[in-house]
């Protein structure tokens, strides 16, 4: 996932990805914390791409309220 393609996502839309990565982070710290996590970069995209969609959501916010 990349800004561009979040750019062009309404804010309705990258709430429901934020709320559907941080999920995606809660599971992937319970299979790190019982040992069953394989892909252990997946934790970093994650949280990366959990900081994209908040710095995309605040720079619509931004702009709405000019």
């Amino acid at each position: 996932m990349n800004a561009q393609e979040l750019k062009a996502k309404t804010p309705d839309e990258l709430r429901d990805q934020l709320v559907a990565l941080k999920k995606e982070a809660f599971n992937l710290r319970f299979q790190q914390a019982t040992g069953q996590l394989e892909n252990t970069a997946r934790m970093r995209a994650v949280r990366r791409d959990v900081a994209r969609v908040k710095t995309v959501l605040n720079q619509k916010a931004a702009e709405a309220a000019k």
